[in-house]
Parts: C-alpha cells; sequence; structure tokens
C-alpha cells in the first residue's frame, strides 16, 4: 500500500536528497508495516523523533511499535523543538 512519509526541520537530512525539498516521499509499505518499520531504514536516532502524527493524530512513543497503516496515510515526524 502506498503512504507518505514526511520529515521536517532538521529531520530531512535524513531523506533521500531527491526529497529534501518538499520534505516528503510516497513510500510503498507492507500491509502490516509499522511506525518503527517505516522509520528504520532512514536511520533516523530514535532521540529525534519526538513528535510523530498520522493523519494529524498523534501517536504515543509506546504505540509506535505496533501501529500500522492504511491506505493513503500520513507519517510526519518532527524532532525535539528548543527555543525561547
Amino acid at each position: 500500500m502506498k503512504i507518505t512519509f514526511k520529515l521536517y526541520a532538521t529531520l530531512t537530512d535524513y531523506l533521500p536528497a531527491q526529497a529534501r525539498y518538499g520534505n516528503r516521499v510516497e513510500l510503498e509499505v507492507a500491509s502490516d508495516a509499522t511506525i518503527a518499520d517505516v522509520i528504520a531504514p532512514y536511520g533516523l536516532p530514535m532521540k529525534l523523533v519526538h513528535l510523530v502524527l498520522v493523519n494529524g493524530h498523534y501517536i504515543a512513543p509506546p504505540n509506535r511499535a505496533t501501529r500500522t497503516f492504511e491506505e493513503g496515510d500520513v507519517l510526519a515526524i518532527w524532532p525535539p523543538v528548543a527555543g525561547g
């Protein structure tokens, strides 16, 4: 099935070069693929995987290893943000 994988802020550096401008890639994933499965090939350090949304809904850390997808889902990930 196809999903969209989006990375924001400094995480865009983990996307393939051709995808960095638009901060997204379209992926073909298995029906049993989890969020953790999608993230793994990109080498994202888990300490940088802070805010995880699927179709705009927050996915808590304990659920990221078991949450699967439906056709057309959008997985978006932001790193921790600091500032003042």
